[in-house]
């Protein structure tokens, strides 16, 4: 662990190959520039980032860590969930990636349907076309009206017309946060609760540590001081791991969010390993 401390570690970020702007080679290079020692890509619904990022994580001193993120509900309520370590060559995971990610192509089409309703007449293609190769989001539909002169700012279309109560709002297909949890530890990973911030509660976070959820995401540009200081203190109190990072997506989505301002220590990293070295040995 001591060869790690005080490297900086951000473990949350996104690629073009979910609804991030930049290439993975682009992301590591600037990553890099920022003074970032230990990444993960999180991407959602997508592992497609590895393994062409970790081999050029080695040629340029980045440590690349596989990671994903995965929808969940409960309750009616959205959670996200982060996988660390996990095999992206695992059959099951592909397999469940896959499935969510037609799945995000019909939860477009529908709140296409739904903006052609409200006479925006924004096309389908467009968003495909924006989309490329990443996983299809709403924010790709942001940036098609926005693109096409339907919006003047990128976050107008969520006030307006595609946030959670908007009138084309369309709900995707979700897992339980069980089954994220068990996706992810079946895949060799471990999972974290992302972001909480003040919108989970704390009988959420105690159903997901009976579920075995491994850590919680501390440090995010979401959380306040307030914030970072409750979870690491749940974190300590359940034995629990630590993670964080700048939840970076590049471009419109990132405004006011700066790559290597948000860390966590590389020694917090060291534990996550170590962790996992202890599940293998107890199987």
């Amino acid at each position: 662990m001591i060869e790690s401390m005080g490297l900086k570690a951000d473990l949350h970020m996104h690629t073009n190959f979910s609804d991030g702007e930049l290439s993975p080679n682009e992301l590591l290079t600037l990553c890099v520039r920022k003074g970032l020692s230990i990444i993960s890509i999180t991407d959602h619904d997508s592992v497609s980032a590895f393994p062409d990022a970790v081999a050029q994580g080695k040629k340029i001193g980045l440590e690349v860590i596989t990671g994903v993120e995965l929808s969940a509900s409960l309750d009616d309520k959205d959670i996200h969930i982060l996988g660390y370590f996990v095999n992206y060559e695992n059959k099951r995971l592909q397999e469940y990636l896959e499935f969510f990610r037609i799945e995000r192509v019909k939860r477009a089409e529908r709140i296409v349907t739904k903006l052609n309703a409200l006479n925006i007449p924004l096309k389908f293609e467009s968003v495909m076309e924006r989309a490329g190769i990443g996983s299809v989001g709403r924010p790709h539909i942001a940036s098609a009206l926005l693109d096409q002169g339907f919006i003047k700012t990128y976050h107008e279309a969520f006030d307006r017309y595609i946030g959670n109560s908007g009138p084309a709002y369309e709900k995707k297909f979700q897992l339980s946060p069980e089954e994220a949890i068990q996706l992810i530890s079946s895949s060799g990973g471990l999972s974290f609760l992302a972001h909480p911030g003040r919108f989970t509660s704390e009988e959420v976070i105690q159903h997901l540590i009976k579920k075995g959820l491994d850590g919680i995401e501390v440090i995010h540009p979401s959380h306040t001081p307030a914030h970072s200081a409750h979870y690491r203190g749940i974190v300590g109190e359940y034995f629990l791991l630590e993670s964080g990072g700048s939840d970076f997506h590049g471009g419109k989505k990132s405004d006011g969010v700066t790559l290597g301002e948000y860390f966590i220590d590389g020694g917090k990293v060291e534990m996550m390993k170590n962790r996992l070295f202890s599940q293998q040995l107890s199987k």
